[in-house]
């Protein structure tokens, strides 16, 4: 098989016939005699920055087609086309793959069709508490073994640890002053009052901090925070 790219190819009069094609093994028919490596992504929904191989008979090297590379796609053999570098991972059991090392808890959400009254967690082996994985928190798919998500029925409250003592919440987030009026019953907004809130085994990517006026952070069940109030006076 020859090398199948042209540089700036212009399209040619649609033939009677679809022509067909496959990429990462399955099939597609066009009446455009050329594709662009962008386009071809476009079609197989894979993401443009991915590198794209076509297939080449041995003793041969596979051709890699860059996004503005157009394709011959008339040639009596059908082309094949594939993506090297792939991951696979599992959200509710069910097989995905991902051609970017890093997804967002967003990205498995909508591949996984959760809805939102569901909470999203990385399973974690036995003896081990399960990963929260919120919308915007960053997964890396390329660690040894496939990642495998759950989803959750969402909790219609957790159970706070604050100052060593259990508070009921019924929300997802809470505010740097909630904490302080389930600390103390009341949050003082006078300028001499000063309070200081850290808390510790909470969500991932930063389970531990400390908050500021103004503030919220997502909790989890048995989430700890220690208030402490200060006169400023």
């Amino acid at each position: 098989m020859n090398l199948g790219t042209i540089e700036g190819a212009s399209k040619a009069p649609h033939p009677k016939t679809p022509l067909k094609f496959v990429i990462e093994g399955k099939e597609f028919e066009t009446f455009d005699q050329y594709k662009t490596g962008a386009e071809l992504k476009q079609i197989a929904g894979i993401p443009p920055e991915t590198e794209l191989f076509l297939s080449i008979s041995k003793p041969y090297q596979d051709e890699l087609i860059e996004n503005e590379k157009s394709v011959n796609l008339a040639r009596p053999e059908t082309e094949y086309f594939f993506v090297k570098k792939k991951l696979h991972f599992f959200i509710n059991g069910q097989p995905f793959t991902w051609y970017k090392q890093y997804i967002r808890g967003v990205q498995i959400r909508e591949l996984g069709n959760i809805p939102a009254d569901e909470d999203l967690f990385l399973d974690i082996k036995e003896g081990w508490q399960d990963d929260q994985i919120l919308d915007d928190e960053v997964v890396d798919l390329a660690r040894p073994g496939k990642e495998r998500f759950i989803a959750k029925q969402r909790s219609v409250e957790v159970t706070l640890i604050i100052n060593a003592r259990e508070k009921n919440w019924k929300e997802t987030t809470i505010s740097f002053e909630q904490v302080v009026v389930l600390a103390f019953g009341t949050y003082d907004n006078n300028p001499d009052k000063g309070y200081t809130v850290t808390y510790c085994r909470g969500l991932e990517p930063k389970p531990e901090g400390t908050m500021v006026k103004g503030s919220t952070v997502h909790v989890k069940n048995k989430m700890v925070f220690d208030v402490t109030a200060t006169d400023k006076s």
